[in-house]
């Protein structure tokens, strides 16, 4: 899948919006891992991830070359300040209308409107892509995050109270991360989902997730 566009951000600044390459890999693995030092919002801790370059440049490849997924950069002067993607949830018959929605932005460059920019471009590509739902999780804290889903049209259909277990893997992790929620154990993940079926008179995916309609 491709995607391109040119954009001008609310603070007059040009930005570009366009796949990740194989030839991305360096600077969207270390955005990834930068933004995992600005954040405990994230899914992995920073370290964690097991991914190297190679690896990353062969994602970037596939997701080039794929019809139902895509991996989206803003750039800024030449550099990559975000990312963004969709990913199948899964292959079978029942989940092929479901996508999975990520995404990572340098803290630096956060309230410039890069954010609602990947974003909305990545439900575009879901809808070119032929899903009917684009999901994401979402730790509760993060209310920044929740208002720009709900504001693009994401609706929040359930949470798990202990989603993200707080449990830092090493002694680093700890002293980077224990004085600022010292004595909670976990954070509360809300799950968000956005219907991109224009079909009429159709009733959305049940709320078990299985794909199909009922007239």
């Amino acid at each position: 899948m491709q995607y391109q566009k040119n954009l001008t951000l609310r603070d007059g600044t040009p930005c570009v919006l366009r796949n990740a390459g194989a030839d991305d890999a360096e600077p969207v693995l270390r955005i990834f891992n930068l933004t995992h030092t600005q954040t405990e919002f994230l899914l992995t801790y920073p370290g964690e991830s097991p991914m190297t370059v190679e690896n990353e440049r062969d994602f970037l490849a596939q997701s080039a070359a794929s019809s139902n997924s895509i991996e989206i950069c803003a750039v800024i002067g030449g550099e990559i300040v975000g990312t963004a993607g969709i990913t199948p949830i899964g292959s079978q018959e029942k989940l092929r209308h479901r996508a999975e929605f990520g995404i990572s932005i340098d803290r630096a460059y956060w309230g410039r409107g890069i954010g609602r920019a990947l974003t909305e471009a990545c439900i575009e590509c879901a809808k070119t892509a032929g899903y009917t739902q684009l999901e994401l999780d979402v730790v509760a804290e993060n209310t920044a995050a929740r208002m720009l889903y709900e504001h693009v049209g994401f609706t929040e259909y359930g949470r798990n109270p202990r989603g993200f277990r707080r449990s830092l893997p090493d002694e680093r992790c700890r002293r980077q991360w224990q004085s600022l929620h010292a004595g909670s154990s976990g954070w509360q993940v809300r799950s968000f989902k956005i219907s991109l079926s224009q079909r009429r008179n159709k009733k959305p995916p049940n709320p078990k997730g299985f794909g199909g309609y009922t007239e």
